[in-house]
């Protein structure tokens, strides 16, 4: 299974905490993770995002000037976790996605990539244009020509989900078509032409 290659970002001061957050993120199964630590402003973490095209921000909510909600992201697409050090109130937490301890385990922070990535959590998400990390896998094996159980077997998926995922598709990036998905893939940096003719 190829795994799901995923941006993420850390916005936490503490060096310790920031290097077992990244050595856990680098164990998960099925992911293929590529970090980026951010200590300064928040002038400088939406400047990174941006140029770094960030899947994930773990932040610290209680950095000094950094107060950091989806609504401050460059690209809307982008997932905003509060990483904790203790249980705080809720309504402190309404701007952001999730939110995980310093004490949860593997396990947890794995539940919480997935629902952030999956089409199928419920996130708001069809409204954006923005295509999930293993929503442009699907594009890319659409088309290079595969078919739904092709894809399935090939990222361990049911045909079910498969389905579902480019119903998603479809509806986010309004194409209906695989030509159309072909030219989205191409202008997008999703694959190379000579990908295609192959």
């Amino acid at each position: 299974m190829n795994p799901i290659i995923l941006k993420v970002a850390i916005a936490e001061p503490n060096t310790m905490l920031r290097l077992g957050l990244e050595a856990m993120l680098k164990k998960l199964s099925g992911y293929k993770v590529q970090t980026l630590d951010i200590t300064d402003s928040i002038d400088q973490v939406i400047d990174q995002l941006s140029l770094q095209g960030v899947d994930i921000l773990f932040v610290n909510p209680l950095i000094s000037g950094l107060s950091l909600s989806p609504s401050y992201t460059p690209d809307r697409h982008i997932r905003v976790v509060a990483l904790l050090d203790s249980h705080i109130d809720s309504s402190f937490l309404k701007g952001y996605d999730d939110s995980i301890l310093i004490s949860d385990s593997m396990e947890r922070l794995s539940e919480i990539l997935d629902k952030l990535l999956s089409v199928e959590s419920g996130e708001a998400g069809l409204e954006s244009q923005a295509l999930t990390t293993r929503e442009k896998e699907i594009v890319v094996c659409v088309v290079k020509g595969m078919t739904n159980k092709q894809i399935a077997d090939s990222l361990f998926l049911s045909i079910h989900t498969v389905i579902t995922h480019r119903r998603n598709i479809a509806k986010k990036l309004e194409i209906h078509s695989t030509s159309g998905l072909t030219i989205y893939a191409i202008v997008n940096k999703l694959v190379e032409l000579n990908e295609i003719s192959q």
